[in-house]
């Protein structure tokens, strides 16, 4: 299961259910995919397909739904 937590742009923000403990958002691209860890701080994981230019744009889509992705995974996994 992975829920979509937000679409922005040509950005699709979601999360594995059964992925990881460590808090974290992928974002598909129709170019490609990046993972982000959310703690300690906004983290840059991995990606596959994007850009310089669409990394950073994929970023500071993170930045924009932080709370919005947060409160989305406390509510999915219940912490």
């Amino acid at each position: 299961m992975a829920p979509t937590v937000v679409r922005d742009g040509p950005f699709r923000l979601f999360f594995f259910s059964r992925e990881e403990p460590r808090m974290h958002v992928h974002v598909a691209h129709p170019d490609g995919e990046a993972k982000f860890w959310l703690e300690p701080c906004v983290t840059l994981a991995g990606h596959a397909g994007l850009s310089q230019n669409e990394l950073a744009a994929a970023e500071e889509v993170v930045l924009r739904h932080f709370q919005e992705i947060i409160d989305a995974w406390n509510k999915h996994f219940g912490r």
